[in-house]
């Protein structure tokens, strides 16, 4: 099997991170043909340093910030039209891939070969299993322990080192800007998955460099990430229409479950934050985003 692979990244004003993940990439046992950095409109600093990389990178900039999501929509789409790679590599600006990270996905990948997504072992920086990015294997009743070696099948992954065929890309199209954030990479990798089965990689490991290594809560979190959680919901349900019976259902009960856990609860602004549940909840009702493809370089 070929071995030709784009990274994607997509960065937004995290200069110090963006230059970490590079090096890493840059550093790959197996090197990568292309490195797409995704810039949604970051300040001069970040613009700066990108251009000054020239042609050790795709350079990728925006007019304006589009979201994480919106991000990753241009990442692919560039990698199918501008590149005729086999793999995409997707990750956040705060992913730092480990020498042999692309080695092992490409390992899995040679041996499986019919996949719809690999995804690593994401660690946070004390060596624990990043939260934010905890798999989900297909019995979510099962906790992935840490000390996994063998892969295993997902239901969904995000998009903190995630490998992705070309041709599932052509079939499944293209991550849906309209999400902006959250759940961006759980719609994309449950939509691949029903082409053919994701997996989890333990020996692809990778670093999430998140500030604190804590799951999203609309309970918990801060004020000025409140507004945010809007998305959240209403993306929950529109991908949850997608499942069969019992996980849409299993989804629908889990996010009222929030709803009345915040309802009930002592947190502050609670009527803010029930408000927000509510707004997002009902947007996802009619929520219908059109799936976009991109042209295939390797067609013409």
């Amino acid at each position: 099997m070929s071995q030709n692979v784009s990274a994607v990244i997509v960065t937004f004003n995290r200069l110090t991170l963006l230059k970490e993940v590079i090096e890493s990439l840059q550093s790959q046992d197996t090197k990568l043909s292309h490195i797409i950095v995704v810039d949604n409109n970051s300040k001069a600093d970040t613009q700066e340093y990108l251009t000054s990389l020239g042609d050790q990178i795709d350079y990728v900039r925006l007019p304006e910030n589009i979201g994480g999501a919106g991000g990753f929509n241009k990442g692919v789409r560039y990698f199918m039209e501008h590149t005729t790679d086999d793999f995409v590599w997707l990750m956040d600006d705060d992913t730092i891939v480990h020498s042999d990270t692309l080695t092992e996905l490409l390992k899995f990948a040679d041996k499986k070969q019919q996949f719809g997504f690999l995804s690593s072992d994401v660690r946070w920086i004390d060596g624990h299993r990043a939260l934010m990015n905890q798999p989900a294997p297909m019995n979510r009743l099962k906790v992935i322990p840490e000390n996994q070696v063998e892969p295993i099948q997902l239901q969904n992954a995000t998009f903190v080192s995630l490998l992705i065929k070309r041709e599932v890309v052509k079939k499944i199209g293209l991550p849906i800007t309209e999400f902006f954030i959250w759940g961006d990479d759980i719609e994309y990798t449950e939509r691949a998955g029903r082409v053919t089965p994701g997996y989890f990689v333990p020996s692809a490991k990778v670093t999430h460099k998140m500030a604190e290594n804590v799951g999203s809560s609309l309970l918990n979190d801060n004020a000025n990430r409140t507004p945010r959680y809007f998305y959240s919901y209403r993306n929950k349900r529109y991908y949850a229409k997608k499942r069969d019976f019992y996980r849409r259902n299993r989804a629908m009960l889990r996010m009222w479950a929030e709803y009345f856990q915040i309802k009930f609860s002592n947190t502050e602004r609670k009527q803010e934050k029930l408000d927000i549940f509510k707004k997002g909840f009902h947007a996802g009702k009619t929520f219908d985003p059109k799936i976009e493809f991109a042209n295939d370089l390797k067609e013409k």
